[in-house]
């Protein structure tokens, strides 16, 4: 059983979309890992044997939510075939496979300890982020709350391809990868519906569509059959089209947006809304860094700085028309570290345009609800899971205050002192382009 918490005199950002600062509040904790209440400072008492901690005016918020992650790497840049050869070697050995889950065990505490206390994994190799993820169910190790993918669906010669995901070659092959997602208990079903940087071979061609809109349909309808969720890297609009008209409920990345698309975001094939994750980050260093950085082409560069400019257009084009747009890092792609949740929301911001409240908001409550989580987490609400962090800087003033945190509280777990191991160099690049402060 876990301890009971009050939490004294914190400034409360409860995470909603109008949110202001609620100074001198009180938070209980049960000893359930659950908010129990939340009211001014003499109002809120703990239970018996509580443990009181003065927050002394600090910020707590909900912890932030990454909704689009692979946890099978570190960030360091390494070229796709590398990744994939290594990849080989290890799916299939026992010890290879005990290394990976460890690996992938790191990076999502890595997340936690930035302030992430929800991830959902989009893809990753053998199916080890479920075993992690039962694993901190299981209160075998700390880690945030996971949602996987396990393995994705994609096509001979397509995304993901030898490294996150299986290839169908006909729609009853996609109909299987996906049972077997559901067999292994996965969370939701991935399909990497288009190409994307480091597989386009043409300038100006990126987010070729590779798979079929066939088998895309029968990926969905199987998952629905199932009730799995489903999420589909797309880089281009005609990706976007095929997705939407199979019913994929969260298109990841994205591309410049028509009427006709928006409409199908309302309503998607299945009669269903879908949602946008904005991943600014995966796409920013191929514009701002030398291709021998990024390990990457001059062809890759050019096709970089296109998907760039049609996740940017089609994330402010989904917020104006009211489409949820929900926010990940694409953690593990080149520069993108498993603890730099923070850039990504700065990017919403200085960006794309959202105000410093539709950041914060997109990056909790919004996100959780998109990823159907919003009864459990994404707020400071009674009643919700003890999801939270603690600064001691306001980030409605600057939202850079979410790359340091003082405190992280998961599902009621307690990590006072949490602890990032960065990367310096890849930090120090990233820095070098982190777009300027602006005043909202």
């Amino acid at each position: 059983m876990e301890m009971a918490y009050v939490l004294t005199h914190a400034t409360v950002l409860d995470g909603t979309e109008q949110m202001e600062p609620q100074p001198n509040m009180t938070v209980v904790v049960d000893d359930g890992g659950r908010i129990d209440r939340v009211g001014p400072a003499a109002s809120a008492v703990g239970p018996l044997g509580a443990r009181e901690i003065d927050l002394g005016g600090a910020y707590l918020m909900p912890g932030l939510i990454n909704a689009h992650v692979h946890l099978c790497g570190s960030g360091k840049p390494m070229s796709a075939g590398g990744a994939g050869d290594l990849i080989d070697k290890v799916v299939g050995n026992p010890v290879g496979m005990w290394a990976l889950r460890r690996m992938i065990r790191g990076h999502a505490q890595a997340q936690l300890a930035s302030g992430v206390t929800t991830v959902r994994s989009v893809g990753d190799p053998g199916f080890a982020d479920v075993d992690v993820r039962d694993a901190v169910n299981a209160g075998k190790y700390p880690g945030p709350r996971l949602l996987t993918s396990g393995v994705g669906v994609t096509v001979p010669g397509g995304h993901g391809a030898g490294l996150f995901a299986h290839s169908a070659k006909t729609p009853e092959e996609a109909r299987e990868i996906v049972r077997t997602c559901f067999a292994r208990k996965c969370d939701l079903v991935k399909l990497f519906i288009t190409g994307g940087v480091f597989d386009a071979e043409v300038e100006g061609e990126p987010g070729v569509l590779r798979m079929s809109p066939e088998v895309a349909q029968a990926a969905c309808d199987e998952a629905r059959k199932l009730g799995l969720r489903t999420a589909a890297h797309i880089e281009s609009a005609e990706g976007v089209r095929v997705g939407l008209e199979a019913g994929v409920d969260t298109i990841e990345h994205g591309a410049p947006l028509d009427d006709e698309l928006i409409a199908l975001f309302k309503r998607n094939g299945a009669g269903r809304a879908s949602s946008l994750t904005c991943t600014v980050s995966p796409a920013l260093p191929f514009v701002e860094l030398d291709p021998a950085k990024t390990h990457s082409t001059e062809v890759q560069k050019v096709n970089g700085r296109i998907v760039f400019e049609g996740i940017v257009q089609a994330a402010k084009q989904a917020l104006a028309a009211g489409i949820p747009v929900g926010l990940g890092t694409d953690s593990s792609c080149p520069y993108i570290t498993q603890y730099d949740m923070w850039r990504e929301v700065v990017y919403f911001e200085r960006i794309v345009g959202a105000s410093r409240q539709m950041a914060l908001h997109t990056a909790t409550l919004g996100n959780a609800r998109i990823l159907g989580l919003g009864d459990e987490t994404g707020s400071v609400e009674a009643g919700k899971a003890a999801d939270l962090i603690v600064l001691d800087r306001n980030p409605l003033e600057n939202l850079e205050a979410l790359r340091d945190v003082r405190m992280v509280m998961a599902r009621g777990v307690l990590d006072e002192h949490p602890r990032v191991k960065r990367l310096a160099e890849l930090d120090a690049e990233l820095d070098g382009f982190l777009p300027g402060n602006q005043k909202h």
